[in-house]
């Protein structure tokens, strides 16, 4: 990349012009004359003296901001963001001190539960309490663009300036290209069994501060607290912490680039990632790679869920909440549509909004799932239309259901329900339709 020539005085702050790739940096933290060092590179390749950027009040202040903005649940402490802004100033400050002072200590996580799409066991997700995810928060700030700055082109989790649709436009690209030889891979627990020692190790070639090295292990040893028992975890990386993602992905990150030496097309969302391959042969090398790999570094392939196959019309895989397949009506085209999980999903949510012994008007139904249902359009849009016909005609049956419910009758409604309330009727009440919104996708795209 070619390095921006900067003046000897940069200026912080709003005063700094950022560099394209750069500008979504804390500008409080990353100068102009950073930000070049950063290009040209580190002398030793590593980075010293950060702490004092970390508590810098102008970090602290944007770290809180944008807390504040991500809202969240409270933690051990049952302090809500609400409750932490009254405060903020008298907040930050005691961050600010006990940061440069040393004597700052996280409090320990809050962990629940929640649904997992497909498991009984649902996800554990941790929450830290709200001054530890504005420190987790400011420490990002400052550690992320070091490593940004190695990060492979095929990674597009959690990652500034990319996400989900990225990482599926390359894998319907190549899908397409013909790398039809699929290596679906799925690390077992991945967040909570990544290896402290191997974690911090990784940092340590980018990062000499000893007291910022010292603040991220403090975050890798919080104490968790759940209902059933509390315990300091020897490895993983909460889910849930502001901070975890990034270190998911350092972690990840030679995987990454051992791909790239290889030569294989490997897209990876955070812990998600295929290889696509143009034949077996070279599929079951980089089955093979990634095996070593992640047994090296103490993660675990999931046994049944890790698979080698060929996309073909009757089978295909699954990928951030897509299933891709070859069409049998046009053969040698791919196409995608909702995984059978993302199709449940929704579904468990419309039903829990279109209850028979729901109360509230059709109006005041239909304006609670138009905005889900408009969510769910604009994310699995490429799909096919069949996959939206078939959620159409369900929803409107449910709907169907509790008319007819207040109207007398009894059970789903069926045959005369449908002339009764025909497609029209909950057209004229403003339901949302997804098969006509990719109608409309289909026409405006071909003009």
């Amino acid at each position: 990349m070619k390095a921006t020539t900067v003046s000897a005085t940069a200026k912080q702050g709003a005063e700094a012009q950022p560099v394209n790739r750069w500008d979504w940096v804390e500008k409080s933290v990353w100068t102009d004359r950073m930000l070049h060092t950063l290009q040209t590179g580190v002398k030793g390749g590593k980075w010293f003296s950060l702490i004092d950027k970390v508590y810098h009040p102008a970090n602290l202040e944007s770290a809180a901001t944008q807390v504040v903005r991500n809202a969240g649940a409270a933690g051990v402490d049952h302090i809500n963001v609400r409750q932490y802004t009254k405060r903020r100033k008298e907040n930050l400050h005691h961050i600010h001190e006990a940061l440069r002072d040393g004597t700052y200590h996280p409090q320990a996580i809050r962990r629940v539960t929640i649904p997992k799409p497909g498991s009984p066991e649902g996800r554990p997700l941790g929450i830290p309490t709200v001054q530890d995810r504005v420190v987790q928060t400011a420490l990002r700030n400052v550690i992320e663009p070091i490593f940004e700055a190695d990060f492979a082109e095929h990674s597009y989790g959690f990652r500034p300036r990319r996400g989900c649709k990225d990482a599926l436009r390359r894998v319907q690209g190549l899908l397409t290209d013909g790398y039809l030889w699929v290596v679906d891979a799925d690390l077992k627990s991945y967040f909570d069994t990544i290896p402290h020692d191997l974690l911090m190790a990784d940092v340590r070639r980018k990062v000499s501060d000893g007291r910022v090295l010292g603040l991220i292990e403090s975050f890798l040893h919080q104490e968790i607290m759940s209902d059933a028992a509390q315990w300091t975890p020897d490895k993983g990386t909460p889910q849930g912490a502001v901070i975890s993602p990034l270190l998911a992905n350092i972690y990840l990150n030679p995987l990454d680039h051992l791909a790239v030496d290889h030569g294989f097309e490997m897209v990876r969302y955070a812990d998600d990632f295929v290889i696509l391959c143009r034949d077996e042969e070279t599929a079951h090398c980089a089955l093979n790679m990634v095996r070593s790999w992640t047994g090296a570094r103490g993660l675990t392939l999931h046994p049944t869920k890790t698979k080698l196959l060929k996309v073909s019309t009757t089978q295909g895989f699954d990928f951030l909440g897509y299933h891709f397949r070859e069409s049998k009506k046009y053969p040698g085209r791919i196409i995608r549509w909702p995984r059978t999980k993302s199709m449940q999903k929704l579904r468990d949510v419309m039903r829990l909004k279109t209850r028979r012994t729901n109360g509230h008007s059709l109006q005041a139904i239909i304006a609670a799932i138009n905005p889900i249902l408009r969510g769910f359009f604009e994310y699995f849009k490429h799909s096919r239309l069949r996959s939206f016909d078939l959620v159409d005609s369900w929803l409107r049956m449910r709907l169907r259901s509790i008319l007819l419910k207040r109207a007398g009758g009894r059970g789903v409604a069926r045959g005369r329900a449908h002339q009764r309330w025909k497609n029209a009727f909950f057209d004229g009440h403003g339901l949302f339709s997804l098969a006509r919104a990719h109608d409309q996708l289909v026409q405006s795209s071909r003009r």
